[in-house]
């Protein structure tokens, strides 16, 4: 038995505990989710949520995109590259919620669920649930895995068509988060397949509370995580689309944290006692994508003169006044490895006006041009950059009628192909150049021939998946970027350092480098 004292001194602290644990910490986020199952999306927005929720086999080392061990505590690559075994963590339990109670652990029936549901239509719960699963879909992942075995309980292994130096990083991806067979099954025997969607379950640090439409999604700190307990106990994503009330939020205090913010904004963050702002130079791109099933669009000599009629020195003037920002030349940084330095950037009204005569537009024509609805650290006022680019393609008699959505109708009618050229981004999780080329360009992204596909650049993605060596990949990977500059799918436009602001009580938040937000261990002084 305990002396009094310490007895005393014990139940002092185990008072104090529910005081820190009460208070929520809170996040400002920037949009809504798309839903809550990680397979089904390939936002960032959405993986900021579901992250928290869900883990996958490996994870990126937290502020790195090394692989290291997560759901899985070690794997083996077989010596034909073709084959991965996977020994999966035992003692890891699935959240236990008001929806689902688990009977089990998580084991090797977890994996084969989730890995069949990417790759196999016609497996139940797909046919169940008929949805295009845009993480493994966009990654290429769903047509690179042959199959996959379980060996015992906590034993798997998945077979690949062809070797592909990118796998593991497509696992620790946001999309790849192991999902519960044992819910799945009872979903499908309720008939309530979609709310897989809507209910998660996961075996991350934290579970879901209850979601309310463009307000706010919460969270509880899961009391069964296998990891560290989490002092943290409430966590809050309020969903603030203004980015200057998200400030002034962060400033009254009503949020801890705050989606990155402008270069604009930092003066005044910064000169905040009760505030601090990390950065990075992001893994990120900014671009405006052309719907090539258009007429016009479809015109090589087209994309290239509303290219080349851009005055990116005057834009970035007016979108990066502090410089956080250099100009994007290929579709990725110049800081990941394999980027080509031959190319360039041109701005060339007269060259542009000439390349429309050729096209058959001696005197233009109209188009529409969608303006971003949602503030990226790469394009920090959409509505600006359209306004800018009107009068650049105005000057080359091409007449750009601004039009823009709400995120979630802008992401779905982009997908849809109603576009004719519409502002978006891509930012890196691994720091690899095949997660910016192959997620983006390849031929198994492009719908109904809408987005670029060219047999000879995806051949090079092969064939750089297909190898290990670095310096071989990064050949293949210059040759790309030459087809890509040549053919002109995207117009690049930034590549940006991220400024997230917090207040200075919130400890242990790890700055990754492509921006996204990890809370496990993140709490309130």
């Amino acid at each position: 038995m305990k002396p009094p004292r310490l007895l005393l001194a014990a139940m002092l602290t185990s008072l104090s505990l529910p005081c820190l644990a009460a208070r929520p910490l809170v996040f400002c986020a920037e949009t809504a989710p798309e839903g809550f199952d990680p397979a089904l999306w390939d936002s960032a927005s959405t993986y900021n949520v579901t992250r928290q929720i869900f883990q996958g086999l490996v994870a990126f080392k937290r502020g790195g995109s090394d692989i290291v061990p997560s759901l899985a505590s070690k794997w083996e690559l077989s010596p034909d590259g073709l084959s991965y075994t996977f020994h999966l963590r035992k003692g890891v339990n699935f959240q236990t919620t008001d929806y689902f109670k688990p009977g089990r652990q998580f084991n090797a029936d977890d994996v084969i669920f989730t890995v069949r549901r990417w790759i196999d239509p016609d497996a139940p719960f797909n046919r169940a649930f008929k949805t295009q699963l845009l993480g493994p879909a966009n990654s290429g992942l769903s047509l690179s895995v042959q199959g996959i075995e379980k060996l015992d309980p906590y034993t798997v292994r998945i077979r690949l068509k062809e070797r592909n130096a990118t796998f593991l990083s497509f696992l620790a991806m946001g999309f790849a988060g192991m999902q519960s067979a044992e819910y799945a099954d009872q979903l499908l025997q309720q008939h309530r397949s979609s709310d897989i969607n809507q209910f998660p379950v996961g075996t991350g640090p934290y579970q879901f509370k209850s979601y309310a439409k463009d307000s706010a999604v919460r969270f509880v700190a899961n009391p069964s995580y296998w990891g560290h307990s989490q002092q943290t106990r409430s966590l809050i994503f309020a969903i603030v689309t203004d980015p200057q009330v998200r400030i002034q939020k962060l400033k009254g205090n009503e949020c801890q944290l705050a989606a990155a913010v402008r270069e604009a904004d930092l003066d005044g963050l910064q000169a905040d006692p009760a505030l601090k702002v990390v950065s990075t130079g992001a893994m990120n791109i900014s671009y405006l994508a052309f719907n090539l099933k258009r007429s016009q669009l479809a015109n090589r000599d087209v994309r290239t003169a509303l290219d080349i009629a851009i005055d990116r020195d005057t834009l970035f003037k007016a979108m990066f006044p502090k410089g956080g920002a250099i100009q994007a030349i290929n579709p990725f940084p110049p800081t990941v490895w394999g980027w080509n330095s031959r190319n360039r950037n041109e701005y060339n009204p007269a060259r542009a006006r000439q390349l429309l005569a050729k096209a058959g537009y001696p005197k233009g024509f109209d188009i529409i041009l969608w303006a971003l609805p949602v503030q990226r650290p790469t394009n920090p006022n959409g509505k600006l950059m359209a306004q800018m680019i009107q009068q650049d393609w105005a000057k080359i008699g091409v007449k750009a009628n601004i039009q823009s959505y709400e995120w979630g109708e802008y992401l779905r009618r982009a997908g849809q192909g109603e576009h004719d050229v519409y502002m978006s981004g891509v930012t890196s999780d691994s720091g690899d150049p095949d997660d910016f080329l192959s997620t983006s360009l390849s031929c198994a992204v492009s719908k109904q021939g809408q987005r670029f596909c060219n047999p000879g650049f995806d051949q090079l993605l092969l064939k750089a998946r297909q190898t290990s060596d670095r310096k071989q990949r990064a050949a293949y990977y210059m040759q790309a970027q030459e087809i890509f500059k040549r053919e002109r799918p995207w117009i690049t436009i930034a590549h940006s350092r991220i400024y997230i602001p917090m207040r200075k009580d919130v400890q242990g938040f790890v700055m990754n480098p492509n921006g996204s937000f990890a809370f496990e261990d993140v709490y309130l002084k």
